[in-house]
């Protein structure tokens, strides 16, 4: 197992090496985020959001900014703590930034993560949040152009669930439905806005 993950993670890094990435940290106000010098297709392949409807990434976007992040609703740590850090991003932002922003949350859980379930979990950080799930084949297959890994989990005799891991990184999908910026685990809620203060402004 640990092999594995190890090869999948290296995997992902040549993805990204691939499409060449740079780290703006330090200038311009100090931008966060990891630019993309070749961003990512954002894939149209169709999950299921809290009301029951189909949602693409690539069509159902509609705002200038979306920042998706894959995680599920179980997670004792990391989740809890990127959702709070977007959560307290969202309210630093003024009016008009907030209006063109929006946050979508993959669930890499789809067994225990329901659509109700997604729902409650999402408004405890903000009942604007946009929540998906679908078949973990489906979830996978979004992740996998976004150089997003999730490992399809499997119940455990006792009842409990290995998840194996996922990703951690927050994407941003842009106008075009790109995904031109990734932002880390470790990225702070000031952090967060001041980097989506800037993309919104540098879009046209």
């Amino acid at each position: 197992m640990a092999r594995a993950r190890t090869a999948l993670a290296s995997a992902l890094f040549l993805l990204l090496v691939a499409t060449g990435c740079s780290s703006d940290a330090g200038a311009d106000g100090g931008f966060e985020g990891n630019t993309l010098d070749n961003p990512l297709a954002v894939p149209d392949i169709a999950l299921t959001d809290t009301e029951g409807d189909d949602y693409s990434l690539a069509v159902d976007t509609d705002k200038r900014l979306s920042l998706v992040f894959f995680g599920y609703s179980n997670c004792p740590d990391i989740c809890q703590t990127v959702m709070a850090s977007l959560a307290g991003a969202i309210n630093r932002l003024d009016e008009a930034d907030r209006k063109d922003v929006e946050v979508i949350f993959v669930t890499t859980d789809p067994v225990r993560d329901t659509e109700a379930a997604l729902r409650r979990y999402l408004d405890r950080f903000n009942p604007d949040f946009i929540g998906l799930t679908g078949d973990i084949d489906t979830i996978i297959a979004v992740g996998r152009p976004l150089a997003v890994y999730v490992n399809d989990g499997v119940e455990l005799p006792t009842g409990g669930f290995d998840l194996g891991g996922h990703s951690t990184q927050v994407t941003a999908i842009d106008s075009e439905d790109e995904a031109p910026v990734y932002w880390s685990q470790d990225t702070s809620q000031s952090e967060f806005a001041d980097d989506i203060h800037t993309l919104l402004g540098e879009e046209p």
